[in-house]
């Protein structure tokens, strides 16, 4: 198993809190996006596309990061 199915299938506690830190990671330079952005002498038009690529790539890291195999017991 390579380094990044476990890091991203692993329900190992230290994986789980690296998984966590990235994703924190990933939201802030995410939320402060526009900021970013708006530092770099940039067409205004090209602004939105380059938020909305952004978004179009995170989506899935971010649905990959947070999903977790559910284990389903009936109970007995």
């Amino acid at each position: 198993m390579t380094f990044w199915q476990k890091f991203l299938s692993s329900n190992d506690a230290t994986y789980r809190m690296l998984r966590t830190v990235v994703q924190g990671i990933f939201g802030v330079l995410i939320a402060n996006l526009d900021v970013i952005i708006g530092s770099f002498v940039i067409n205004p038009a090209w602004k939105g596309i380059i938020v909305a690529l952004v978004m179009a790539v995170l989506s899935p890291i971010m649905a990959a990061l947070g999903n977790k195999e559910e284990v389903i017991t009936d109970g007995r």
